[in-house]
């Protein structure tokens, strides 16, 4: 794998010469963007490799972690944007691993809701770290002014999210 050194802009950062369409702008900013999120991805399964858990079922994890109470399987697949069998079997994996648990719902017998056990919070804590760490290597090449700045630009876009179509990620 080859390295490479790029020089990162100190000042504002301009779209390049005015003879640059838009949509070619729109296109590299897209392609770019992609990327970064692959290598961010990838860069974070390796870390999360020695924890056994795979990138959905820390997503399930992480969803379960901002429920205000122990959601039901249809509630998380609602959530997730899955078919309910894909919940099925990321509980089944994690409750194997003991880090949720299904609980009966106390005022309807037969509805199940999920919950994190101790080792699941403990677990849900380790990948944050992991996603930290994986997110401070992909952005070591900027100082912090830089970093500032794309939380900004980055921000708007995030508020900006279609409701309904887009996908907000949980943090």
């Amino acid at each position: 794998m080859e390295s490479r050194t790029t020089a990162v802009p100190s000042g504002p950062v301009t779209a390049g010469p005015a003879t640059t369409a838009p949509d070619e702008i729109t296109g590299r900013l897209a392609d770019q963007l992609i990327r970064l999120s692959r290598r961010l991805h990838k860069s974070q399964r390796h870390l999360m490799e020695p924890l056994g858990i795979t990138p959905a079922q820390a997503r399930l994890l992480r969803t379960l972690a901002h429920c205000d109470e122990p959601p039901r399987m249809a509630d998380l697949a609602q959530r997730l944007e899955v078919v309910p069998r894909a919940v099925t079997t990321l509980v089944d994996a994690l409750e194997g691993l003991e880090l949720v648990r299904r609980v009966p719902d106390p005022s309807n017998r037969r509805v199940i809701r999920i919950e994190l056990t101790e080792a699941g919070g403990a677990a849900l804590l380790e990948l944050r770290g992991a996603r930290r760490t994986a997110a401070a290597e992909l952005l070591a090449p900027l100082d912090d002014g830089q970093r500032a700045a794309l939380t900004a630009l980055l921000a708007v876009l995030d508020e900006e999210a279609p409701h309904g179509g887009g996908h907000r990620p949980s943090r």
